[in-house]
């Protein structure tokens, strides 16, 4: 079967299935399977409000709808084999969820079709045959459908009302809450188009829905990676402050990939200028001070015979790693004079570190960290009773 005959027979397929959907809408018989072919057509006009509405009115009224939608997407999506129509499934799913609480029961029966293997969102054995470019626009349909799983699988981007505590439990939730996040960034920006599909207006009209839902999740990651390092010496247990600090390496190697995915999408016109938030870079000097304290500090403790030594590589990762992904020179947590240029790591960590005794007590010299918070523009300082375990 060749190529030109394959699009001729997706196109005469899906056009036949529109027909018949206006026709029995003509026809009284309007349901939601004929809402989602109608709201899905293979052409380039994007997505219609007033589907999305229909559906959630039914949803309303008549929740049963709600299983009959999970049903009808799946066979739509599952069988077309056209770019058009399984972006705009995806661009109806996503308009569903933003707008559907998280205990509705459109969610249940969405998750419950996921499950059984209903439909498929990742992995997504999408393959478009109706364009002249069928990787790029395979590639970015895929993309899309592995970011709206993740989407669906929990509430990933909202948090508890209220200021965080320095408790157990929540740092604990904080630490959950940003690991799935940050998941959702790699996911956001494994959405980049190339190729014809960066361009293509129905594309672009589904990265505005994309670029703006990060915009939420990533003001809520910088609240709480803000908690995050200002409570980095006062974790629980040792393993909770291992954790803690993955994340915040994780997150500087994803905040310069985040700008750049912004800078690109400035470039391409996606949404407004005004609309972006700014992204703050995480400085590489202050990742390496942060790995060199934490592993001095458990040695440390080591010495007194609390605890036995952890590996070097539990916190190491290669800083080449997260030196690669920054093209631009950061500023210098540390300042030295210009002839301790040649002064090696130890003498950069204790000019970071403060000296202090306890007042009228016979007690041995704390130490301190000073660590620039770039988020706020300030200073923490680690807990001297350092109460980790294992």
């Amino acid at each position: 079967m060749t190529k030109s005959f394959q699009q001729a027979f997706n196109a005469l397929k899906e056009q036949t299935c529109l027909s018949y959907a206006k026709i029995a809408t003509m026809g009284g018989l309007c349901n939601v399977d004929h809402i989602i072919v109608k709201a899905t057509a293979p052409n380039g006009s994007p997505l219609s409000d007033k589907y999305v509405h229909q559906l959630l009115r039914l949803f309303a009224i008549s929740p049963p709808c709600c299983r009959a939608f999970s049903l009808g997407f799946a066979s739509r999506f599952g069988k077309t084999r056209s770019w058009r129509v399984a972006l705009k499934c995806l661009l109806l799913l996503h308009r569903l969820l933003r707008s559907s609480p998280e205990d509705s029961l459109f969610r249940t029966e969405l998750l419950i079709n996921r499950s059984n293997g209903s439909i498929s969102l990742y992995p997504c054995n999408f393959r478009d045959v109706s364009s002249s470019d069928p990787e790029s626009f395979t590639a970015f349909i895929r993309s899309y459908a592995r970011l709206l799983n993740e989407i669906s699988n929990e509430d990933n981007h909202r948090r508890r009302p209220g200021p965080p505590d320095n408790s157990a439990e929540e740092i604990g939730r904080v630490l959950e809450v940003l690991e799935q996040i940050q998941s959702l960034i790699d996911r956001v920006t494994e959405c980049k188009p190339t190729g014809v599909t960066a361009r293509n207006f129905l594309i672009q009209t589904a990265m505005k829905h994309i670029i703006r839902d990060s915009f939420v999740c990533y003001t809520v990651f910088k609240n709480d990676i803000v908690f995050l390092l200002e409570n980095m010496f006062q974790m629980p247990t040792y393993r909770c402050c291992i954790s803690a600090f993955g994340i915040y390496k994780k997150a500087a190697l994803q905040a310069d990939q985040l700008y750049e995915f912004y800078q690109w999408c400035k470039l391409m016109g996606v949404c407004g200028c005004y609309e972006y938030p700014f992204v703050d870079r995480i400085p590489l000097l202050q990742i390496q001070a942060l790995e060199s304290f934490i592993n001095g500090m458990w040695e440390i403790k080591d010495d007194d015979g609390d605890h036995q030594s952890p590996s070097s590589s539990s916190l190491s990762s290669t800083a080449e790693k997260v030196g690669d992904e920054c093209e631009e020179e950061r500023q210098p947590l540390i300042k030295l004079n210009d002839e301790d240029d040649d002064d090696s790591w130890e003498d950069i960590l204790e000019a970071s570190v403060i000296n202090f005794s306890s007042h009228g007590s016979d007690e041995k010299d704390e130490w301190r960290i000073q660590v620039y918070n770039p988020f706020d523009g300030k200073y923490v300082s680690s807990d001297p009773n350092y109460p980790w375990g294992l």
